[in-house]
């Protein structure tokens, strides 16, 4: 049996309880996962998250008090190591970008498979991209493009070589597997890497490490193209 420490701590936030209920049993099959807690608002949503501080956050777009964007933006000053996973019937580029850019980690519509969702809490867990990689580079283009040339960020982070290599080949959209068959490591290295660029980073996704690498200047357009 795996160790309760081991499993992928998950809160679900939705407004519709028969999705919850879904997602609930969905999750409850998994060995490797542990369902912490559910809301029903926005407000219970960024709640749960500040005490709970889960490993991975399944949140609804449209919720009462707060919206999914909002709970995101929130969730990312409360807990910045919570993995933000998108559940929603909501299939538009600008709900992804702003989505992204308030710290998602993924986005997956309800239609989906169940164990395509099960794939997505394993995959934003571990560092692995839930979007296409089209819509990924946009995100970032955009991100590259706007940035604030004067806003702050701290000066006291600093990724080793390797880990800056790991982090460019994530920006052109490359999955652990093709990182790590790239530049001749095991995976289990690649998210050794990724995740000490996390912690170093204060982040708890790839997209969200790459806004962060742009905006002290260690990503341009040509590192993502």
């Amino acid at each position: 049996m795996m160790d309760e420490k081991d499993k992928i701590r998950i809160i679900i936030a939705d407004d519709h309880a028969v999705v919850r209920e879904g997602t609930r049993t969905l999750l409850e099959r998994e060995a490797d996962m542990k369902l912490l807690g559910e809301a029903a608002d926005g407000e219970k949503a960024v709640h749960l998250i500040e005490t709970m501080k889960p490993d991975v956050a399944i949140i609804d777009i449209n919720m009462p008090l707060l919206s999914g964007i909002e709970v995101t933006r929130r969730a990312k000053s409360l807990s910045q190591q919570t993995a933000i996973l998108i559940l929603t019937a909501y299939d538009n580029d600008e709900y992804i970008f702003a989505l992204l850019e308030a710290g998602a980690a993924g986005y997956i519509l309800k239609d989906a498979p169940g164990q395509e969702l099960i794939a997505a809490v394993r995959s934003v867990h571990s560092g692995e991209p839930v979007l296409h990689p089209s819509i990924a580079r946009k995100v970032i283009q955009r991100a590259i493009y706007s940035q604030d040339k004067g806003a702050e960020v701290e000066p006291d982070v600093e990724l080793s070589e390797r880990e800056r290599e790991v982090l460019k080949l994530a920006a052109k959209g490359l999955s652990n597997q093709e990182i790590a068959d790239t530049i001749h490591i095991s995976i289990r290295t690649v998210q050794r890497h990724l995740n000490m660029i996390f912690n170093k980073l204060s982040v708890g996704s790839r997209t969200e490490a790459i806004f962060q690498s742009v905006k002290r200047g260690w990503l341009s357009f040509e590192d993502i193209v």
